[in-house]
């Protein structure tokens, strides 16, 4: 086993707390502190072997960095760090998957049931004194005899899936091929799912296949009584569409957990009472956190160690380690 500590490990940005004390206690840790990585000095950038960072990492930071040979990127998504452009210049990439399915799947349930039932207005009724003077109205809507379609049924999508399942209601999907191991209704395209359901569940990742795939037609599909529920990325929704269609009541409401240019939240969504916003907290328990980081850092430490690794993304597999 190589000693970790002699390894320098370029943190570009911020980066959770624990995990950023952990990789201190086991590599040689260099602090961007979100300053271009270009800019860093030339002696420094020389000497990085590894990345650790939650966030975008483009090929200019790659070029930037002559001896770098992994990217370990915190968070399941990383549509920010271009994995095709990684291998071809055979710098693996990893991820950190499973650890933070059922939180986010959790959140998931949990963000339904606020946009349908209206907990969060209750609440904030209580909260203002106004129950004194009046109950709080009763709720449009309601879960009971939904039809739940889910746009990308992986990991996490799948532990959604079965919440919905325990919750007595009907769940189908749309993923680029269906599954051979579950029984859920597929639909071979988007549109075809939003007509066949009144409740959209977005997992998706982000990324060009599926940039504004939840377009005014989608929408329009899931009907009056529709309900959206985002926990995947925010570039999946065409968040001016969504805007519209909430105003005019093309859909009742919808969750969402993630933006298309977070932490910036359109003004629009912020006025709407039929939009419950959360500020992509879904995986944000200090546990799932930890956890992640606890795999990013063993991941860097079973390729410098020649090991196999935890959880290489598809498009990396198969590159040779140097450290073999």
């Amino acid at each position: 086993m190589p000693d970790l500590k002699t390894i320098p490990i370029l943190v570009p940005g911020p980066l959770n707390p624990d995990t950023l004390a952990e990789l201190k206690e086991t590599f040689e840790v260099i602090e961007g502190h979100g300053a271009p990585v270009d800019g860093l000095p030339a002696e420094t950038r020389e000497r990085v072997r590894g990345v650790a960072l939650a966030g975008r990492f483009t090929p200019a930071d790659m070029e930037a960095l002559p001896k770098l040979e992994i990217v370990a990127h915190f968070g399941v998504g990383y549509d920010g760090v271009p994995a095709d452009e990684a291998a071809r210049r055979g710098i693996m990439v990893t991820n950190t998957p499973d650890v933070l399915t059922d939180e986010v799947a959790d959140t998931a349930l949990a963000l339904l049931l606020n946009t349908v039932r209206e907990f969060p207005l209750a609440e904030q009724h209580l909260r203002a004194g106004q129950w004194k003077e009046a109950a709080y109205p009763l709720t449009e809507r309601t879960l009971r005899g939904r039809r739940v379609g889910i746009l990308g049924l992986g990991r996490i999508g799948l532990a959604i899936a079965r919440r919905v399942e325990a919750f007595g209601l009907t769940v189908e999907y749309h993923n680029r091929s269906p599954r051979s191991d579950v029984a859920y209704s597929y639909h071979p395209t988007l549109l075809d799912l939003a007509k066949a359901v009144d409740t959209l569940i977005v997992v998706a990742p982000g990324g060009a296949e599926t940039k504004g795939a939840v377009n005014a037609e989608v929408l329009a599909a899931l009907g009056p009584d529709g309900v959206l529920v985002n926990v995947g990325r925010g570039t999946v929704v065409d968040e001016p569409a969504l805007i519209a269609a909430l105003r005019d009541g093309t859909i009742a409401a919808a969750g969402l957990d993630v933006f298309e240019r977070e932490p910036q939240v359109p003004a629009e969504l912020l006025a709407l009472p039929n939009a419950c916003l959360l500020p992509h907290v879904a995986s944000a328990s200090r546990a799932t956190r930890r956890a992640m980081g606890r795999l990013v850092i063993d991941n860097l430490a079973a390729w410098f160690a020649g090991e196999a690794l935890l959880s290489p993304v598809p498009e990396t597999i198969g590159i040779a380690n140097p450290n073999s």
